[in-house]
């Protein structure tokens, strides 16, 4: 009998100590972070820059030479897509429109020692279509290098003696460009660049009238080139 009596206080204390445990909060898992998305430069993006530019421009008229250098501001924005590849290797293209406002007259004086010329040179924009390869040697960061097609909005002008010789119409130039930076992903879908280039548009004849000077005709050629030193921001689709 007392045997019975202990098993069952046993079984009821197992019973009880079962549904007291069961009363007890269960322990939350650890919270596991998701992991950290890998950072690529693959993808398309859409920014602005800001910066300076530095022109050289020359006007030879065969007895006289003009050399116009010249500096201003530059504005606009780019558009372009990247590919990384082969562990920190990215190739890319891009396209950038700057607008600009480079103005400047240089005076000459022509043989006879007593007329006086004065060239004109202006740039409204300029536009860089280029293809970039870089490399990522530590995640975020870029170093690249650049080259491509370059355009430029240019009017010339020359006047002699205060009249108008010559008033070209604004046309677009065609040259080349080649350049490099250094671009910081910041951000998630962010970036800043830094970047030089160079642009090199040729050279190009020209011929103007005067009726004291130049009554058949004065030919001269005008060659121009410019670099630029730009910052910018650039956001990147996909992040």
């Amino acid at each position: 009998m007392r045997k019975c009596f202990l098993m069952l206080a046993a079984a009821l204390g197992l019973a009880a100590s079962q549904a007291s445990a069961a009363d007890l909060p269960s322990k939350a898992p650890a919270y596991m972070p998701p992991p950290l998305r890998p950072i690529t430069w693959t993808g398309c993006y859409i920014g602005g820059n800001i910066g300076g530019v530095f022109s050289n421009a020359k006007a030879d008229f065969g007895f006289a030479e003009v050399s116009n250098d010249n500096s201003t501001f530059a504005v606009g924005g780019q558009i372009g897509c990247d590919y990384q590849f082969s562990g920190g290797w990215v190739l890319g293209f891009r396209n950038m429109f700057d607008w600009t406002d480079l103005n400047r007259d240089r005076a000459f004086v022509f043989p006879t020692g007593i007329d006086v010329g004065s060239a004109n040179f202006k740039t409204n924009w300029f536009d860089l279509l280029t293809a970039r390869l870089g490399y990522s040697w530590v995640p975020g960061w870029l170093l690249y290098g650049q080259g491509g097609v370059a355009w430029a909005h240019n009017t010339a002008g020359v006047t002699v003696n205060g009249l108008v010789a010559g008033e070209f119409s604004p046309k677009t130039r065609t040259g080349w460009t080649a350049g490099g930076g250094v671009e910081w992903m910041f951000a998630p879908g962010w970036s800043a660049f830094l970047e030089g280039n160079f642009m090199d548009f040729g050279n190009e004849d020209h011929v103007v009238f005067d009726p004291v000077v130049c009554t058949v005709g004065c030919p001269f050629n005008t060659k121009a080139t410019a670099a630029t030193v730009l910052g910018g921001v650039n956001y990147r689709f996909g992040y």
